[in-house]
């Protein structure tokens, strides 16, 4: 497993002879402060694209419980950049082709970790957009690891986008449930859901916002936003997830 960190193109050391006109670019903008304009289809032709894992960590039992995929692409000149770093722009069909690959990297990638010991529940993050572009199902049912034991895998969708429109989400959570797939509430506080809507909606996971983690043991507000998040989450049967825990407090 691999942590967020990423190399800082600012810091690239590498013969500038070797380098494309567009690569001289990228590093001209990064020293400026600029995200460099990255072509993901070109990413995922010359198999730049690699899933991290963040491992999650059950609290109670002390132990590794899961892992959600990060992608990261692997440039061979500005090293490893973060999505906010190459998904600004694109738009859905290519997203839709990125988030393919990542599905199915995060499948095989289970076996792996089996093979090592771990029966790890993997998460990863989809857009609406590759939802309704994507065939989910199938795709999870002719590439999901053929071991009885495989525990499903978990699709994170931002709370915002799906109270945009919840008989979708809907619709689209009942569809990935046949196939194993369960749904999480990813960024959970900001996107104003009502207790209603989160009643239609059959979610396994509700993740707290990193905002109202920051800090919750120590700010009176952060904390109760916390714990009723979290209450909220039981009583309807799901797990909670703080997101960016940064100390044993």
């Amino acid at each position: 497993m691999s942590g967020s960190t990423y190399d800082d193109p600012r810091h690239w050391s590498g013969p500038l002879d070797n380098m494309s006109d567009d690569e001289r670019g990228w590093l001209v903008d990064s020293m400026r402060g600029v995200s460099p304009h990255i072509n993901v289809e070109q990413a995922l032709r010359e198999q730049w694209l690699e899933i991290w894992y963040q491992p999650k960590i059950d609290l109670k039992r002390r132990c590794l419980a899961g892992a959600e995929a990060l992608a990261r692409i692997h440039h061979p000149n500005l090293g490893v950049l973060l999505p906010g770093q190459f998904l600004a722009g694109v738009d859905d069909d290519t997203l839709a082709l990125l988030t393919e690959h990542a599905l199915l990297a995060t499948l095989y990638d289970w076996t792996t970790f089996d093979a090592a010991g771990y029966n790890l529940h993997l998460a990863i993050n989809v857009p609406v957009s590759a939802l309704l572009r994507l065939p989910i199902p199938a795709l999870v049912r002719e590439n999901r690891p053929a071991a009885p034991h495989w525990p499903g895998l978990v699709v994170e969708v931002t709370e915002d986008q799906i109270v945009r429109d919840i008989k979708l989400a809907q619709e689209i959570a009942n569809q990935l449930k046949v196939s194993g797939v369960s749904v999480a509430i990813d960024d959970f506080g900001g996107g104003y859901s009502s207790l209603a809507s989160l009643r239609e909606l059959p979610f396994a996971e509700l993740k707290i916002d990193h905002t109202f983690v920051k800090n919750c043991a120590t700010e009176g507000t952060n904390g109760a936003i916390c714990q009723t998040a979290i209450d909220l989450a039981h009583r309807f049967g799901s797990v909670a997830v703080a997101e960016g825990i940064e100390n044993m407090a």
